[in-house]
């Protein structure tokens, strides 16, 4: 087994045919076919199941995949660690939520790449939960999520504090009306958002009962629904505050229960720090006065 074998493990697995890992990898079917054969015989079990339309994961290749990413990590890792000079350079892939990439790093991105033009940041946007999963799974350097997060593999650094507020129609003077509306709805991220959580458990509290939540995959999306009526959310003052101001949102300020929530930076315990991301954090410190969460 070596970190070749891995690559194109993990590219089959993620393309879902041989095939069209071999295009993405360049190189040649076969080679790819001998590889996966190779690893198969190695480990004594069979990886993927083969189909007219190209293969399935076994459990027994599930169950391998998280330590393949891991082991593919390591052997980037000490790359990076050998080329890494001290001089930020390369690619940085971190993660955020959808608001923090909206309302805090413009500033931080505009600051970095100024001062390292020879780091090319790569932004993904996420939920917590997608976004916790693609760094314990090597997918990311790092991500701003909403915390506390508790994981074993995960250190994480207190970034940001938000203020939530419950977005609603403007003909919404408070929680208490929301408890007179047939078939509420709840207008929010996809599963796996903190947001839409905490507005779940608001609402509970206050005894509403809500329809089917809908959602989207945008803040101008869901506040656009807000404002036409549809329903209402949970998102950060500073997000909605343009939207407050035009009139077309009504904003409610809540208890510490629900208003407060934190934003922490995650990345994997054991992973290397490469000089570009610590780089791009002290351009966030100074900002957001970026604590380790357990001091």
């Amino acid at each position: 087994m070596d970190a070749t074998d891995l690559k194109v493990f993990e590219a089959v697995v993620r393309l879902g045919s041989m095939n069209r890992a071999t295009a993405e990898l360049n190189t040649l079917q076969s080679n790819v076919t001998a590889r996966v054969r190779a690893l198969e015989l190695e480990l004594g079990v069979i990886l993927f199941q083969r189909h007219a339309r190209g293969v399935k994961i076994t459990p027994a290749g599930r169950r391998m995949l998280p330590f393949s990413a891991r082991i593919s990590k390591v052997f980037s890792d000490a790359r990076a660690a050998a080329r890494d000079d001290g001089v930020p350079s390369g690619v940085l892939e971190v993660g955020t939520l959808e608001t923090t990439a909206a309302i805090r790093l413009p500033s931080v991105l505009a600051s970095f790449t100024k001062a390292y033009p020879k780091v090319r940041p790569v932004v993904t946007t996420g939920t917590t939960c997608s976004l916790i999963e693609d760094v314990v799974e090597c997918r990311l350097e790092g991500a701003f999520v909403a915390g506390p997060v508790d994981h074993p593999d995960l250190q994480q650094e207190n970034a940001f504090r938000e203020e939530l507020v419950l977005v609603t129609p403007r003909s919404i003077r408070g929680i208490e009306d929301l408890k007179s509306i047939n078939e509420l709805k709840t207008i929010v991220f996809r599963v796996g958002c903190s947001y839409r959580i905490k507005l779940d458990n608001l609402l509970n509290k206050a005894g509403i009962l809500v329809a089917q939540p809908l959602e989207f995959g945008s803040i101008d999306a869901i506040l656009g629904c807000v404002a036409a009526g549809v329903g209402i959310t949970l998102l950060p003052k500073g997000v909605v505050a343009a939207a407050w101001q035009d009139g077309r949102v009504a904003v409610h300020e809540l208890d510490a229960e629900f208003a407060e929530v934190q934003t922490v930076f995650i990345r994997r315990t054991d992973a290397y720090m490469s000089s570009a991301l610590l780089a791009f954090l002290e351009i966030v410190r100074p900002d957001a006065e970026l604590r380790v969460a357990a001091e």
